[in-house]
């Protein structure tokens, strides 16, 4: 199966808070925005989409993730329906797995086989949608999830959009590959480089679709790229914050691997260990330049599609972008444009 570009990438911004919502997607589609992802971190994701929703006509809105072992299939099935018929059809489920102690302990929810888990969690949910749509018994049965009552009182309105589009986030071989059976694209985790893309992600990815009897064809791998871009001021300021991320999300044992790829498997012990003692603010320090630049790109606005094409070209259909706070609307549209013209990954046909 040979691996061909296509025309352009698929750009996507940012949905804020709940008050700021539909301003922020109406401003989004007007830039020129393909999408808008809404994260679940502080806050309910879902809220802020319907109100993107309701002033927005052509940008796909999603999560960029919501948490999936936080809620239970149906639950989610119920409000994803809801918002791909209220948008029109426009709605991309982004999932995430969280890691345990967040799944166990902020959420009070159960843990195990997280990949194995993900992957009945959305077959629970296609299968409640096709249900619905179909008018057939609800009949799911797994390890870890089971549907099969579904009176018609609590069958959802009829809608003509079909189910929603769905994307798991992953970092690791195991989750990627669930991705690639049972879903319509990936998200590759901030905390990644295009090494690991393109000798983990891609491969992991082709080779499940392949076994399934699937290509990649109108799957999505979207990157969501590490950046520090504006004026000197804000340059210095976004390295200080990228390297206090970078830190952060390489001090948890399940994002070693990615570290061990580049061979500093011994800075995500140290990382870890300081991470247990609380000492956050001494974590950033050990992010050098070497670790930055295979994280991050660090560039004016004008290197920054030079840099995002030489890293992420024909490895991914979409790359999430934030122009800097001092950027002028007309300027930031331009810059989203030419974001566009990187060379996307477009798996041929068979």
């Amino acid at each position: 199966m040979g691996t061909e570009r296509s025309a352009g990438m698929k750009v996507d911004g940012g949905i804020g808070r709940l008050e700021d919502a539909a301003t922020t997607a109406r401003a989004a589609e007007a830039m020129g925005y393909d999408g808008a992802w809404a994260a679940e971190v502080n806050s309910d994701p879902f809220l802020s989409l319907a109100l993107a929703a309701d002033t927005t006509s052509t940008m796909q809105l999603g999560t960029s993730i919501a948490v999936a072992f936080a809620r239970s299939p149906m639950t989610l099935a119920y409000t994803a329906n809801d918002l791909q018929r209220f948008s029109g059809g426009r709605l991309a489920l982004g999932l995430g797995s969280q890691v345990k102690a967040h799944i166990i302990r902020r959420f009070s929810m159960p843990w195990s086989k997280p990949a194995a888990r993900m992957r009945e969690f959305v077959l629970a949910m296609q299968a409640a949608w096709a249900s619905w749509a179909g008018g057939e018994p609800l009949r799911f049965e797994g390890e870890f999830y089971s549907h099969t009552l579904m009176p018609p009182t609590f069958v959802p309105a009829a809608h003509t959009c079909g189910p929603p589009r769905v994307l798991i986030a992953g970092v690791g071989d195991l989750m990627t590959r669930v991705a690639g059976e049972v879903a319509d694209g990936f998200f590759c985790h901030a905390f990644t480089t295009p090494r690991w893309v393109r000798e983990h992600t891609i491969p992991a990815l082709r080779e499940e679709r392949h076994r399934v009897g699937r290509t990649m064809a109108g799957f999505d791998v979207a990157c969501l790229p590490f950046v520090a871009t504006g004026t000197d001021e804000e340059l210095t300021a976004g390295v200080d914050t990228l390297k206090a991320r970078i830190a952060f999300y390489g001090s948890t044992p399940a994002y070693r691997p990615v570290l061990e790829l580049h061979g500093w498997g011994d800075l995500g012990t140290e990382l870890h260990s300081l991470s247990r003692q609380n000492r956050w603010a001494e974590m950033a320090a050990l992010i050098d330049d070497d670790v930055l630049d295979a994280f991050a790109v660090v560039a004016s606005p004008k290197e920054v599609p030079g840099k995002l094409a030489e890293r992420f070209g024909g490895l991914a259909t979409r790359l999430t972008f934030h122009p800097p706070a001092s950027m002028a609307g007309d300027d930031a549209a331009e810059l989203i444009a030419a974001l566009r013209g990187i060379p996307a990954l477009n798996e041929a046909a068979g």
